[in-house]
């Protein structure tokens, strides 16, 4: 089984923390170790393998992280440009064999209770030997209005759901049959480049001309450019019957992808004692709120970012406006 990290997310709704420069999966934040390197040390003891796909701009700072960690065997697959997920999980089963099981493993999630996880792992493993796609569903806490949901049946997949509304998110946590679309997945190379080119046939030409192409393991640019950029959700998982999914419920995990979700996590590893009405980063001075409750305060070197965390969700807007009016901010 071979470990396939996705690394080439920018993390826009961490900005000011993320950057293109540095994006949030190659942040320190956590015992000086990042959010790359936890996932690549997870998985050392249950694949055999480790792939990275990434793109030009990240390929520096995934070497330094896994050099920091002492893992110095690994294969790099290196994008000119990124093109979504479908097409760089293809490039990752045309680089195994096609028997080998790959375990999908997005860079940015940060995931506790070990045993339970590699036990989800097994079965996910076990599941794809018998050729099908296999997703990794989470347990819902809370009605998140931020992931995906799958609707299923056991290990049935019944429906996925777009992202819902704060009323939706509610309903579904109360029928307890819907978990969190984690981004995990799992199967063989050759039953994945099946799917893509059964459902998905021009990201699948495309990207396979881009790869036919490569150089020393890097895509080129033109041909790049030309692949359809479609999450590997909505070219495949959604629309194939091979498609099945492990529920997990004592798996401690979360996409720190907001400001709200790093603040949940932080917080769930205080004790009572220590626990705070808000979430404060990148400043040793006292920060003092009056009249204000569960506020993120979020200071750099050239930047300084406060919200209610209930608006963490439209930091992703703020990046995009500075992207196109301030690009030096978050590059």
């Amino acid at each position: 089984m071979i470990n396939v990290i996705l690394s080439g997310g920018v993390g826009s709704r961490l900005w000011p923390l993320s950057r293109k420069s540095c994006p949030k999966q190659y942040i320190p934040l956590f015992d000086q170790r990042s959010l790359f390197q936890l996932c690549a040390q997870r998985n050392a003891d249950i694949c055999q393998e480790l792939m990275v796909v990434g793109n030009q701009s990240n390929q520096q700072l995934s070497r330094e992280n896994l050099a920091a960690i002492g893992i110095n065997k690994y294969q790099e697959i290196t994008e000119a440009v990124p093109r979504n997920t479908a097409a760089a999980i293809a490039f990752a089963a045309w680089q195994a064999q096609p028997e080998d099981i790959l375990l999908i493993s997005p860079s940015d999630h940060i995931i506790g209770n070990l045993p339970a996880y590699h036990d989800a792992v097994k079965e996910a493993e076990q599941l794809a030997q018998k050729d099908f796609l296999v997703t990794f569903g989470i347990k819902p806490t809370r009605p998140e209005t931020g992931y995906g949901y799958i609707e299923h049946q056991d290990y049935e997949v019944l429906s996925f759901r777009e992202k819902p509304n704060s009323d939706t998110a509610r309903q579904m946590l109360r029928a307890g049959n819907f978990l969190w679309n984690s981004g995990m997945f799992c199967f063989k190379a050759k039953i994945f480049l099946e799917e893509l080119q059964h459902y998905a046939p021009e990201v699948y030409t495309k990207a396979l001309t881009a790869w036919q192409q490569k150089s020393g393991g890097c895509l080129p640019e033109d041909l790049s450019l030309q692949i359809p950029s479609t999450s590997v959700d909505y070219a495949v998982m959604e629309r194939s019957k091979r498609i099945k999914v492990v529920p997990t419920t004592d798996l401690e995990w979360n996409d720190l992808g907001t400001f709200e979700a790093l603040w949940e996590y932080t917080e769930a590893q205080k004790s009572d004692n220590q626990k705070s009405q808000h979430l404060i980063i990148g400043t040793d001075k006292p920060v003092f709120f009056i009249g204000q409750e569960n506020m993120v305060f979020i200071e750099t070197d050239d930047a300084i970012l406060i919200l209610p965390k209930d608006k963490s969700q439209d930091v992703k807007a703020l990046y995009e406006k500075l992207e196109k009016e301030q690009p030096d901010l978050v590059s």
